[in-house]
């Protein structure tokens, strides 16, 4: 998914007044202001009170659901394969937003998740903040881009990755930094 899809994406949600978070790959680019790789889909947070409806103004663009759906997460695609995978979210009275796993398990998104900022594009964009950000993290099998994503917000935000993840991505970031000071050695003088 590239970023003049993603903005499309959200006009679309957000001129229906549809609130919603960036998560994933996409939310933590959002959260360093830059795109850091390239992106197999676009993970969104939104009320599940307004999931059909997403599925209605997305299917408007072009969109097919695929898989799930509420209260679960579901996922849309478009004819260029283009994928929008969102995880609905009921808000609890203390903020957080209550999400159904497909294992028939509640996971709460801290109330304070739900206060990140980005852009993308340098436009500014709601996304899952930080801290919330690794927490997402840490509840999958990750794989060496996650490690990646981890080690950039540790050391834009300085949050910590959990300790027994803290190797991997230190490991990411050497491999990080290596890619780096390639890219500089063969850059034009």
């Amino acid at each position: 998914m590239d970023s003049p899809t993603l903005l499309a994406v959200i006009d679309v949600l957000e001129a229906d007044g549809i609130g919603i978070w960036l998560d994933g790959g996409w939310g933590v680019d959002a959260l360093l202001g830059r795109q850091t790789r390239e992106h197999d889909d676009l993970d969104l947070v939104a009320e599940l009170g307004y999931a059909r409806r997403i599925i209605e103004l997305l299917t408007d663009i072009g969109y097919s659901l695929v898989a799930g759906g509420p209260p679960k997460s579901f996922v849309v695609v478009d004819c260029d394969g283009r994928q929008v995978d969102v995880h609905p979210v009921t808000f609890n009275a203390e903020g957080g937003g209550v999400y159904q796993m497909d294992d028939g398990n509640e996971w709460v998104y801290p109330s304070e998740g739900f206060r990140g900022r980005g852009s993308v594009d340098g436009r500014p964009v709601r996304c899952l903040s930080p801290e919330v950000q690794v927490l997402v993290h840490a509840g999958y099998e990750l794989t060496q881009k996650d490690y990646r994503e981890l080690y950039f917000l540790r050391q834009r935000f300085g949050v910590e990755p959990p300790p027994p993840l803290l190797e991997n991505v230190l490991a990411a970031a050497q491999g990080t930094r290596r890619k780096e000071s390639r890219l500089r050695e063969c850059a034009p003088a």
